[in-house]
């Protein structure tokens, strides 16, 4: 018995799900979820096989709420993606579903999930390699997900004031909090758009439009000041960058 929960905005299709697996003795439907928020808490509580999810949901959609997992069960993706993402989700997911769907697709993708669970099979891995996957795509970011404890927040990368390095994490510097994200700079790097985001030292990456002044530090060295008042080393390399972004 494979314990399931559906997660997607719109009724129609969470009732169309729950229509499809009447067919299949071996899915129990613990929950319907309407939005990614709700969705993450019940995967983090009830610890489902298999989870339906939509990718493009308002708030926190499909693929940041995979991001938020550290092991994730079985997913199904329901979704009306572009190309090159679904040729992602064929290479790395367990499987998806284009809308609108047939039975008979729907029935193979399930059948899929069947196999898979009682084969043994260390289930994140496929999940893990599509969020790597779509970390390659040079897409800009235009939001982040966070979280904190149990709070789960989005933030606009329009608010982010710098990026700082933190080990083997990000710390996010916002006007009114800070957040910790399991990324590298180099992911941040590649996906901020580099005309906005500028990466001044091996330990930051600044908002241009935060900067206040640009300040000698010494040797060579420059200091960026950001608006909410912190100071930031800027590397000889990192200042040259930045003078050609700002066209000093």
């Amino acid at each position: 018995m494979l314990r399931t929960i559906l997660i997607d905005d719109e009724q129609p299709a969470r009732d169309v799900i729950r229509h499809y697996l009447k067919d299949f003795t071996e899915i129990e439907i613990l929950g319907e979820f309407s939005d990614g928020f709700s969705g993450l808490k019940a995967i983090q509580d009830i610890k489902p096989d298999l989870v339906f999810l939509d990718v493009q949901m308002p708030k926190l959609t499909g693929l940041e709420l995979l991001d938020l997992l550290e092991q994730p069960p079985l997913i199904i993706f329901s979704t009306a993606y572009d190309q090159y993402a679904i040729k992602a989700f064929e290479m790395n997911a367990i499987d998806y579903l284009l809308k609108p769907y047939s039975k008979e697709r729907f029935t193979q993708a399930v059948q899929k999930a069947i196999t898979m669970a009682g084969s043994g099979i260390m289930l994140s891995a496929p999940v893990q390699n599509l969020v790597k996957t779509l970390e390659e795509n040079p897409e800009f970011l235009q939001r982040i997900a966070v979280k904190s404890r149990h709070k789960v927040s989005v933030v606009p990368t329009d608010e982010i004031i710098y990026l700082e390095a933190e080990g083997d994490y990000v710390m996010i510097h916002t006007k009114d909090a800070r957040h910790l994200k399991e990324k590298t700079m180099k992911f941040f790097e590649t996906h901020l758009d580099p005309s906005q985001f500028i990466r001044i030292h091996r330990s930051y990456i600044v908002n241009a439009k935060f900067i206040d002044r640009i300040e000698y530090y010494d040797k060579e060295n420059y200091a960026v000041l950001t608006k909410n008042g912190d100071k930031l080393k800027a590397s000889t390399s990192g200042y040259k960058i930045l003078k050609q972004a700002l066209n000093m």
